[in-house]
């Protein structure tokens, strides 16, 4: 992110890809996968201003053994300075495609959980608090007293739709936008495979900066944002 200077960008918002054979992933080791992800965080510490958030959705994978990558992007985070401000969880329980791996069907000898969640992760640079602004907070009463409870529910998005195997859905970031940033503020995503923190910027006020390293999604990102400015 060498475009970006210190201290530039009021809000992170991404969810890193999962390493897991999909076709956005490299099959990295372990070691490997948290080595990338330190890189970019690192740089995401360096282009936030003092009290900027970074908010990284991730669902834990695998189950031989199970894979808890929240717990160990929160300890990445902690290593770079982070400050945790908590973790939201999402319920996407709603959605049609949700798992049916039972693993033994009604039996004890190997059920396997359904996840229907994913978490939300919340940090600040240096500081919880921002300075005061005179810019404006476009948030109503009603979505801050939605947006401030620990459990967020909300179908998760189609990969057919939006040409990506693993999109999240725009109310994700809206939320986190709304929640986190003024009006006039920038919001980064350095895994922006869709466009999705993209368009949820716009629609808020908001300016943006993504990255992706496949040019097609980055194609799709910039053909999602094209259409929506053309309206």
């Amino acid at each position: 992110m060498h475009q970006l200077p210190d201290n530039s960008i009021h809000l992170m918002v991404t969810s890193p890809p999962y390493n897991v054979g999909k076709e956005y992933d490299e099959n990295l080791s372990l070691k490997e996968y948290r080595s990338l992800l330190h890189d970019v965080l690192k740089e995401t510490h360096r282009v936030l201003v003092s009290g900027g958030r970074a908010c990284i959705n991730v669902a834990n994978l695998g189950r031989k053994p199970y894979l808890p990558l929240h717990t160990y992007i929160i300890e990445e985070m902690h290593a770079i300075g982070f400050l945790m401000r908590g973790e939201i969880i999402w319920d996407k329980s709603a959605s049609a495609g949700t798992s049916t791996a039972w693993g033994s069907w009604r039996s004890a000898s190997n059920p396997i959980l359904r996840d229907v969640h994913e978490y939300i992760l919340i940090f600040s640079k240096e500081n919880f608090q921002r300075e005061k602004s005179k810019k404006k907070d476009t948030i109503s009463k009603d979505e801050f007293l939605e947006y401030t409870k620990s459990i967020w529910r909300f179908p998760a998005e189609s990969a057919k739709k939006v040409h990506h195997p693993a999109p999240f859905p725009s109310e994700l970031p809206s939320r986190l936008i709304k929640l986190y940033t003024f009006q006039g503020d920038i919001v980064l995503d350095p895994f922006v495979g869709s466009g999705s923190t993209c368009l949820a910027a716009i629609r808020a006020g908001r300016d943006f900066v993504g990255y992706d390293r496949s040019k097609e999604y980055v194609s799709t990102a910039r053909r999602r944002i094209s259409s929506f400015l053309k309206k």
